[in-house]
């Protein structure tokens, strides 16, 4: 999985007092969990561009004024309800023999032949919920749709990985097309209906062809 590095100073104080100056200062007050004790550290709230502002799922390296790096991925963020900007947040850290829960987004490839006919494309879920040890993260999963006519879906069951767990039964739906009113006869049925008109067709011609030779 791809990394992003975020430069930081860590707090030497944690109050409200200095997380509001913080926050003034165009700084966003964060907390790593899941060392020995929480690091608490502050970043500019540009640094959080690429992490937050995206579809794609990352790691973190934290580096510290004092050269200290940490390994972590964002468990929790809370915005500003009204000017949206970023008022905290939460990593956990990362450790190679230690298995981790991140949400990985789902990307659809190909064109489905059941939404060309007219059905209603219903992408149920846009990310996983899994647990894998760091190494084994994947960017993204990859779900092809190309095969996918009106009425089919796709579910947990068929993106299954011995490198991971996901956390969602087999049956969850990932993507899925629905009929509509607009939907018309799926291709195979077009085929069948074109060759049974080449069928009567062929039959009224020959009729012609028997009645002139009488």
């Amino acid at each position: 999985m791809k990394s992003i590095t975020i430069k930081g100073s860590e707090r030497e104080s944690v109050g409200k007092k200095s997380t509001k100056a913080l926050r003034n200062a165009g700084k966003v007050p964060c907390v790593v969990y899941g060392g020995e004790s929480p690091l608490h550290f502050s970043a500019d709230e540009m640094s959080f561009k690429d992490l937050v502002y995206t579809p794609n799922a990352h790691t973190v390296v934290i580096e510290l004024e004092n050269g200290e790096k940490v390994t972590a991925v964002m468990q929790d963020i809370q915005f500003h309800p009204v000017t949206d900007s970023i008022l905290h947040v939460d990593f956990y850290q990362l450790f190679e023999d230690k298995p981790v829960t991140m949400d990985i987004p789902v990307r659809l490839e190909g064109n489905s032949p059941g939404v060309r006919n007219g059905g209603r494309l219903l992408f149920r879920k846009r990310k996983l919920a899994i647990r894998a040890l760091p190494a084994n993260l994947p960017d993204f999963f990859n779900v092809d749709i190309s095969k996918l006519r009106i009425g089919d879906n796709i579910a947990v069951e068929s993106v299954k990985s011995d490198d991971f767990t996901i956390l969602h039964p087999d049956n969850t739906v990932i993507v899925q097309v629905k009929t509509s009113r607009t939907a018309i006869a799926d291709v195979e049925d077009d085929e069948e209906e074109t060759e049974e008109g080449a069928e009567a067709a062929a039959e009224g011609a020959e009729a012609p062809a028997a009645e002139s030779n009488e």
